[in-house]
């Protein structure tokens, strides 16, 4: 009976380890049925790089100063008798813009003129009578000390006829500096003298200023590198500016993009030695007064023209390695690659260093996009319109 019972206790055993085994494996096959399958790649669009031929900038800041600029001076003394402006206007060449006390001048001119008179009858006098005795020496009925006395009389009233048509050249000028008038077209500022006020009395007054402001300068300044690079690709020379008529645009802080366009007229003959810059210049039109001087402009100097690859500016990203994109491979997996940047075109940048136009370069969900990890790629076009440079320059002599 003993070895029954042992035996029915090992079957026991053996059919509980089997139940639970059972049990086990029904759990497990179930918990692997509510595991949920693991989610696909993200979805990203990709385009390959737009190749299209761009224009090369310097990208500079300058700022705008009037092309003459004019202190309007009493030059004479006297009192302020009108003033013939209003502050801030545009005023022509020749205007009137100030006038001083005219009767002092009028009456020393016409003293002057008086004088002139009396100097032509003393000369003509004294001529004739040179003549007579110069006659009567001959005849032996005077002396040569009363010729040689009334040949000094003679000389004399030359001289002082001289003299007094100096004078009245001098009073003519005064008079004409008692007339303040605009000395070229342009916009007179405040008036600094009111009318009643002694002007002139000791120095000179300033009574206003003229700025001419069409055309107008914007000067700035290029580095030592942008200079070199400006004349080896470029073959900028900068003793031929005005020669080469080098165009060149600016924007102000108000305005989009460059809309003004003008040329290089100057540019300094050495480089600040502090700064290593050199100071140039460019003359723009200015016929709507729209460009004052003293504003802020961004400037834009054309380098050279010539074919690029263009990304969208949002593919870019930036780390502490510099700039870079995320392209997928052959096996869609992403992967980091540096690139150089250049010249900022219609939201899209130049890419001079770093692609060759065939890689699929992810343009949205960038976030989404990890280095080494595989993508759903959505493939796209960048668009087939033509890419416009930042302004649309009118090529000028000897520009790229």
């Amino acid at each position: 009976m003993g070895c029954e019972n042992r035996y029915l206790f090992r079957r026991s055993q053996a059919i509980s380890t089997w139940v639970i085994c059972l049990i086990l494996l029904v759990l497990l096959t179930a918990c692997k049925e509510k595991t949920p399958p693991p989610p696909p790649p993200p979805s990203v669009a990709a385009a390959q790089p737009v190749q299209r031929t761009v224009t090369d900038y310097l990208e500079l800041t300058g700022n705008a100063q009037a092309i003459r600029t004019v202190q309007l001076v009493a030059r004479v003394s006297g009192y302020l008798e009108k003033v013939l402006f209003q502050d801030g206007q545009i005023v022509k060449k020749g205007q009137l813009l100030f006038l001083i006390q005219q009767d002092t001048y009028q009456v020393t001119l016409r003293q002057n003129e008086a004088q002139i008179l009396q100097q032509k009858a003393q000369l003509e006098y004294a001529g004739k009578q040179f003549i007579r005795y110069s006659n009567l020496l001959e005849q032996k009925a005077t002396s040569q000390e009363n010729v040689d006395n009334w040949r000094y009389q003679r000389d004399s009233a030359q001289a002082n006829l001289k003299v007094a048509e100096a004078a009245r050249d001098l009073s003519k000028l005064n008079l004409d500096y008692t007339e303040v008038v605009a000395p070229f077209d342009g916009r007179v500022d405040r008036r600094l003298v009111d009318p009643g006020n002694l002007v002139g009395s000791g120095q000179n007054t300033v009574l206003a200023e003229v700025n001419q402001i069409d055309p107008i300068y914007i000067y700035f300044t290029v580095s030592d590198l942008d200079l070199a690079r400006l004349m080896r690709e470029a073959h900028w020379t900068p003793g031929k500016t005005n020669a080469q008529k080098w165009p060149v645009f600016a924007g102000m802080a108000s305005e989009e993009g460059y809309p003004h366009q003008g040329h290089l007229d100057f540019a300094s003959i050495s480089l600040t030695s502090t700064s290593g810059t050199l100071l140039m210049r460019g003359i723009f039109q200015n016929a709507n007064g729209k460009i004052l001087p003293g504003l802020y402009a961004r400037v834009h100097v054309p380098v050279k023209k010539g074919p690029a690859l263009l990304v969208p500016q949002e593919a870019i990203g930036y780390d502490q390695q510099g700039p870079f994109v995320l392209i997928e491979n052959e096996k869609n997996v992403v992967q980091r690659v540096a690139i150089k940047t250049g010249t900022a075109v219609d939201r899209l940048q130049v890419v001079e260093e770093g692609l060759t136009g065939k890689e699929w370069i992810v343009i949205k969900g960038v976030q989404k996009a990890i280095p080494g990890r595989q993508v759903t790629p959505e493939k796209q076009e960048l668009g087939a319109s033509p890419i416009s440079s930042p302004v649309t320059p009118r090529q000028g002599k000897g520009g790229p």
